[in-house]
């Protein structure tokens, strides 16, 4: 069998999978009594067993099936949840990881697994509980009565009474695989497929659809009505692979007359004494016809959502496309503005509106929820709280809001550093927060949401805050500041400086933090994305780690101005507004010219002094200025003139020229033109 074409489907359905058990495991550590967690648990780890047995994996299997029989001693009351236990199955759950990584990278999935193997055997062997006299006994009783696990309406007793006069047999069949069979689905489908090839199948216990899903322990029941003698139906099933033991039972109408009317109720009672997880057989008191059983199905057909896999590259392609079309819509719109005629106006106001829509559809398209980065952290939180010695609840709160797949592919590596400084230097030992009569456990709140066009990502801890004086006496050493000028700063401005390159208040260096290469390239991640970080703490009381991301990079809303014969585009995410200043209101104040703006004093940035456009010298009356924001920071942008706000494609300026100041990217305007894109963030100082 080729599954080269199924490995892709293999390996994300893999990594949900696995990203599915870390976050039950997580929640099975604080309810260690739910067994309903256990069972989702495990029906995770069961369904990879599955996929990588049939791809070839062996590996993945393997421990899989180890993994598979703990939680199975959980779920059955036989073992006892502890951190101790659950450390071995999250290290089983990371190997799982690497192995499904290696096999995403070109790799065989390969992995030395023995150490945790062996720990999980420990564990499955050493905590084991015999079973019940008494249940083993029932069960017996249950094995021996296996006819009585099958029950018919009245229709399935109609067919089987036709099959009599035509002469067919009516056959009760109990199949039972072997107890480490890895693909019991697939064994079910191949017993299937024998038997109707042999007759008709009319009735199955557990039904088909349990059977698919393989919630059923290693014996399954089938009625089969067939011309066929029992003993080739049965020698027929045995050559099955994995089939241990086949019984074939012929029954008569009048047996299953009797049965149904005597004695299907006590077996039903004992079979849920039994198997307290598996459902009660389908018995109803009013039959049901066909159609009436397949409803179900179909109502939740109705409601289920249907979607699609689609390869991340064709999303590119589709954006770059569409991208090439916002050039040229705004192309067409320049022709018709200088054409003035109707028919056009009017066939490219409609095409304005079609491409608007087109263009909300494809970035909702790629737009991921920051789930996809959140997911990683409760796990990285508890182990990072188990190496610190420390006690800490992590919160995660609005993981549905939605980013651009470019911003979320950016995220997780500054989001990482910014929870490991939270974990390390924001939140106290549980001694030191006993005795500043704080709750032992510490809290830290990963918080996402909208406003706006941006979306904002917060990281909040109850911790000891920014120790002002600490991080002074480190900047004045560092020489970031003067002793005269950090007796002015503010809390706030005290707190930014922990954002500077090789600024670390830790005195101990260790695998956590301590160098100083953490926060700085959070800030610099922020920035180049065209966002912003902002810090508000409370010495004692804890940090604020707010970040502003834009909701896209591709297509973003610009102001166009003018300078000189140049044109360069600002992001309107940065504009406060605009403004038309006298050139005897701008004033002079350390060197620098700024402006009284709302009694605010606004440093001036002349753009063309800046960018050395090249322009005769005139001096004007009037200066349009563009006011623009970084965090709580402003500064007035002077241009020559406005031209207009406009949607614009950002295009990238190439590794050649990724390091020129103050401009992040290029774009093409209507008339052909290319417009610099100007990074307000690295003017404002």
């Amino acid at each position: 069998m080729d599954t080269s074409q199924y490995l892709e489907m293999f390996i994300e359905e893999s990594k949900e999978h696995l990203q599915a058990c870390n976050e039950h495991l997580l929640e099975l550590e604080k309810n260690p009594s739910d067994i309903a967690i256990v069972n989702e648990v495990f029906r995770s780890a069961h369904t990879l067993k599955g996929m990588s047995a049939t791809m070839g994996y062996e590996d993945i299997a393997n421990l899989t099936h180890k993994m598979e029989n703990v939680l199975d001693l959980i779920r059955n009351s036989k073992l006892h949840v502890t951190a101790e236990l659950l450390d071995v199955v999250f290290i089983a759950v990371d190997q799982l990881e690497e192995m499904v990584l290696d096999i995403a990278v070109g790799g065989k999935g390969k992995l030395d697994v023995t150490d945790t193997v062996q720990k999980l055997h420990v564990i499955e062997t050493g905590e084991e509980v015999p079973v019940a006299a008494t249940t083993v006994e029932m069960k017996e009783e249950i094995e021996s009565a296996q006819e009585n696990l099958l029950s018919y309406d009245d229709y399935e007793l109609t067919v089987i009474h036709q099959s009599f006069e035509q002469d067919y047999q009516t056959y009760e069949i109990s199949v039972q695989l072997r107890e480490d069979c890895l693909l019991k689905a697939a064994r079910v489908y191949m017993v299937f497929e024998l038997l109707e090839k042999m007759g008709d199948v009319i009735k199955s216990s557990p039904s088909v659809e349990k059977l698919e899903d393989e919630q059923f322990d290693n014996t399954f029941y089938i009625a089969l009505v067939t011309s066929e003698p029992k003993d080739d139906v049965q020698k027929k099933l045995l050559k099955v692979s994995e089939v241990t033991e086949v019984k074939v039972n012929p029954v008569t109408i009048e047996q299953l007359k009797n049965r149904q009317n005597s004695e299907l109720q006590k077996v039903v009672e004992t079979q849920e004494l039994v198997v307290q997880t598996e459902e009660p057989s389908d018995t109803n008191d009013s039959p049901l016809t066909s159609s009436e059983k397949s409803s179900p199905s179909k109502a939740n057909q109705t409601v289920g959502n249907k979607t699609i896999r689609v390869n991340i590259e064709r999303l590119d392609i589709l954006m770059n496309l569409f991208e090439e079309l916002v050039i040229d819509r705004g192309r067409l719109q320049s022709i018709s503005e200088e054409l003035h005629n109707n028919e056009l106006d009017e066939t490219v106001e409609r095409m304005s509106r079609i491409t608007g829509d087109l263009q909300n559809i494809i970035l909702n398209m790629r737009m991921v929820p920051v789930e996809t980065v959140f997911n990683r952290f409760p796990r990285m939180v508890r182990q990072l709280a188990r190496d610190l010695n420390k006690k800490i609840n992590l919160e995660v709160i609005g993981a549905d809001t939605e980013l651009d797949r470019t911003v979320i592919d950016e995220i997780g590596d500054p989001l990482v550093h910014l929870i490991r400084n939270s974990l390390d230097h924001g939140v106290e030992s549980p001694e030191i927060r006993k005795a500043n009569g704080k709750p032992e456990e510490g809290t830290v709140v990963l918080r996402a949401y909208h406003s706006g066009n941006h979306v904002f990502i917060e990281i909040e801890d109850d911790g000891a805050g920014v120790n002002r004086q600490k991080v002074l006496k480190k900047a004045i050493s560092k020489g970031l500041v003067s002793e005269e000028v950090a007796s002015t700063l503010s809390d706030k401005q005290v707190a930014e400086f922990i954002l500077s390159s090789g600024f670390s208040t830790a005195d101990v260096i260790s695998d956590v933090s301590g160098r100083g290469v953490g926060l700085d390239v959070v800030k610099t991640t922020i920035e180049s994305l065209g966002g912003t970080i902002d810090i508000s703490s409370t010495e004692g009381k804890g940090s604020l780690f707010s970040i502003q991301l834009p909701l896209t990079l591709s297509i973003i809303s610009v102001m166009l101005v003018e300078l000189g014969e140049e044109i360069y585009a600002i992001p309107l995410s940065s504009i406060i507004e605009t403004a038309i200043v006298r050139s005897s209101d701008i004033l002079n104040a350390h060197n620098q010219k700024v402006i009284d703006f709302r009694g605010k004093v606004v440093p001036l940035v002349f753009l063309e002094d800046v960018f050395d456009v090249p322009r005769e010298s005139n001096e004007d009356e009037f200066h349009s200025v563009v006011l623009v924001r970084k965090g709580d920071k402003l500064a007035g942008l002077v241009v020559d003139s406005f031209i207009g706000q406009q949607e614009i494609v950002l295009k990238s300026l190439g590794e050649y020229l990724n390091s020129v100041f103050a401009i992040s990217g290029a774009t093409i305007l209507g008339n052909g033109k290319v417009a610099l894109i100007v990074d307000c963030n690295a003017l404002i100082i």
